[in-house]
């Protein structure tokens, strides 16, 4: 198996470091010049600039992971190399990356992949879009597509430790407000699992097993840590400091049901709370 990911970020690089581990091949793209990561070959690519000999880089092919996020004029990959990848001859399946924010605001109920997406941002209708363009394309190729809305994502270097530490956590409350998640090296593991088990046109929630409000778990990495939680703060006073961005992640509130991961894909997550995953970071020195 050879894997390319358009995009080598948080997500994508958890799953190379998995599908290395497992003897397989893997390259990708980063914007800035042709580099090697860890044995990993990695192409310029970026927004207006496409791969400088899309052939080259994408021959031998097998599967596909697209992490670039979308941008008004649609999905980058799609813009400048969507006739590349269908002339793929060794191509077998896509892999695109979303969000749960698809599914906009339900007002707290549980979301499961048959719900309708309905987006309260212009970078979540993007997303829908992309969706839909990458699906399109697998159903006219008959190549195995499927969609992973991803929850929010932590793990090593990108979780609460981290704001606690640098002293800029909150713990914001807003009731009957809870937040899905999902820990990096289980992304992988939904991917991996995904790839074993082809089903064209397939969308998984990933998420873990209990959405939770922000300010629960700051409070218990804070009691990892050994040190006293930062005092509540009411939303609406909150709200007034945050970035439009952190805000726009507070502008909706649902639940990620995950049900389909198991039942499909056979997924057992490695950390199937906050709970596991903050106590594993912890553990390796994160």
């Amino acid at each position: 198996m050879r894997v390319f990911c358009f995009g080598f970020g948080f997500s994508a690089s958890a799953l190379a470091r998995s599908l290395r581990a497992e003897g397989h091949a893997v390259a990708g793209t980063r914007r800035g010049p042709h580099a090697e990561k860890e044995g990993i070959v990695l192409h310029a690519f970026a927004t207006g600039q496409p791969l400088a000999d899309p052939a080259l880089a994408l021959a031998g092919t097998t599967h596909l992971v697209l992490s670039i996020p979308p941008g008004h004029d649609g999905d980058p990959v799609l813009i400048h190399h969507a006739d590349a990848i269908r002339r793929i001859p060794t191509l077998e399946w896509i892999g695109y990356l979303s969000t749960t924010g698809v599914y906009g605001d339900t007002g707290g109920t549980v979301v499961d992949e048959t719900a309708p997406t309905r987006p309260t941002s212009a970078r979540s209708q993007f997303r829908v879009d992309a969706e839909k363009a990458w699906l399109d394309l697998g159903s006219k190729t008959s190549l195995a597509t499927q969609v992973f809305r991803l929850a929010g994502i932590y793990g090593p270097g990108r979780s609460v430790f981290d704001q606690i530490r640098s002293g800029t956590a909150r713990r914001v409350v807003r009731p009957g407000h809870k937040f899905s998640r999902i820990h990096v090296d289980d992304i992988a593991g939904v991917v991996r699992a995904a790839m074993a088990k082809p089903r064209a046109g397939a969308i998984y929630n990933v998420g873990d097993d209990e959405p939770t409000q922000a300010a629960e778990v700051v409070a218990y990495a804070c009691r990892l840590l050994g040190r006293e939680p930062p005092p509540l703060d009411d939303f609406d006073v909150a709200a007034k400091q945050m970035s439009p961005m952190a805000l726009s992640f507070w502008r909706d509130n649902r639940r990620v049901a995950n049900g389909l991961i198991k039942s499909a894909l056979g997924v057992r997550l490695r950390y199937p709370t906050y709970r596991e995953g903050l106590a594993a970071i912890l553990a390796a020195g994160g």
